[in-house]
């Protein structure tokens, strides 16, 4: 089992920035990619960004692309999400995930074997 915690997440006026912090415990991550997903009131769940776990490779939503930034510190098992320029369209609840059905970071929401509970974002105007 994987136990996924995310924290960071507040309350942020537009153009502002925090920053996602999710740590893993449990078992090893090691060689496995994690992700970032978020889902806003009345709407379904939608992916952000995932990286390798190396850290070379990472994808990120179109909306995010340029104002994001994935990255991990696989010594403190940790997932991060540095988020800049904060709009009030990214506010949601925040969930990070780990794959560990596969070594290839994903965009696909049914490709995360292990969800944290989440942490809220919201974006005042």
């Amino acid at each position: 089992q994987v136990q996924l915690v995310e924290s960071g997440g507040g309350l942020v006026q537009a153009g502002g920035s925090l920053r996602l912090s999710c740590v893993a415990s449990g078992r090893t991550l090691s060689g496995y990619p994690m992700g970032w997903f978020r889902q806003a009131p009345g709407k379904e769940r939608e992916f952000v960004a995932a990286i390798s776990w190396s850290g070379s490779i990472t994808y990120y939503a179109d909306s995010v692309k340029g104002r994001f930034t994935i990255s991990r510190d696989n010594a403190k098992i940790t997932v991060y999400l540095q988020m800049n320029s904060l709009k009030p369209e990214d506010t949601a609840v925040y969930t990070c995930a780990a794959r560990l059905s596969s070594p290839v970071p994903s965009t696909g929401l049914y490709d995360y074997d292990y969800w944290g509970q989440g942490t809220q974002v919201t974006v005042s105007s």
